[in-house]
């Protein structure tokens, strides 16, 4: 049976993305402080499985470990390579609680890291120990995100399998809370000038040192209340804004510097699938047009590989 991309509205859900924004960034620095350095930071960043998003697998004294959100169960999960695990419920959990329930748990299996307490990219931000305000998680809408972030990363899976150059893995950024994929063209980009709330200069500049195209999926905020799908370049050449754009719904913000396409466009369109991929593709051609990329060495196509397995028994 074919899967529904769930109805998401922002007033629903708001309060729940707020405590999964925070919670994601303090398992994502857990991550962050026991991985060796990957280009472009994407050793920190979270990945969806089949029970909700996992870090997957982090190297540590004892072997490796994994902390999972499971939003089948609503629950935390961390367990070791050596057999040891434990879990906790995300219900009736506030920033300040998930924080000494996370530090307890990663205790008592012998993982010793750093958590730093003040989150990324988030403007006036309270250190997580200290943010006990009341805020109800609501599973139903947590479970509802994971379902739309599950049909997104399969449309962005078919959007990845035609291309051939250096690509990100699609993964989930914690600091700005969405879902991501990044193409490079190969050359190196000007110096990144611009500034990001409590994240250091070093970082984003790394992040952009090369040309990119990336395109991804965000739940909204406080200053744009709608749940989106983005695509932008950097650097941005400034004829990519003029360039005719799938579906007719897209359009570019100012405000935001980049191609916006409502998640509610996609969801309510007779072809979802199409509907996002028309976005993907149109806002990838602007890019490399703009651009002026040699796509002839980084484009690939597999369809007469994929007929060929498809007609082959294993």
């Amino acid at each position: 049976m074919k899967a529904k991309w769930p109805i998401l509205e922002y007033g629903a859900y708001k309060d729940t993305a707020y405590l999964l924004h925070q919670w994601s960034q303090m398992v994502g620095k857990v991550r962050l402080g026991k991985s060796p350095w990957q280009n472009h930071s994407w050793h920190v960043a979270l990945y969806l499985d089949a029970q909700g998003m996992t870090t997957g697998p982090i190297p540590y004294e004892g072997g490796i470990f994994e902390i999972k959100f499971d939003f089948t169960l609503h629950e935390l999960k961390v367990r070791s390579s050596n057999g040891t695990r434990d879990r906790f419920s995300l219900g009736n959990q506030t920033v300040a609680s998930f924080y000494e329930q996370l530090r307890e748990k990663l205790d008592f299996i012998g993982i010793k890291v750093k958590i730093t307490k003040t989150p990324n990219e988030i403007p006036d931000a309270i250190p997580f120990d200290q943010n006990t305000k009341r805020i109800p998680y609501l599973p139903n809408e947590a479970k509802n995100i994971w379902k739309a972030l599950i049909q997104i990363h399969n449309v962005m899976t078919v959007f990845r399998s035609k291309f051939g150059g250096k690509n990100s893995p699609i993964h989930f950024f914690w600091g700005s809370f969405d879902l991501a994929y990044t193409r490079f063209s190969g050359a190196t980009a000007p110096e990144f000038e611009g500034e990001v709330p409590n994240l250091a200069k070093e970082i984003m500049q790394e992040a952009y040192s090369h040309e990119v195209f990336s395109v991804g999926f965000w739940p909204g905020g406080e200053h744009f209340q709608q749940a989106v799908f983005y695509a932008y370049c950097y650097p941005n050449h400034p004829d990519f804004k003029n360039k005719k754009i799938k579906p007719e719904e897209a359009y570019w913000s100012d405000d935001l510097g980049e191609f916006i396409l409502p998640y509610a466009a996609v969801q309510k369109a007779a072809d979802p699938t199409k509907t996002l991929l028309d976005f993907l593709e149109s806002t990838y051609q602007a890019a490399t047009e703009a651009g002026d990329w040699n796509r002839s060495q980084i484009d690939c196509d597999f369809s007469s590989l994929e007929k060929r397995n498809s007609n082959i028994t294993i």
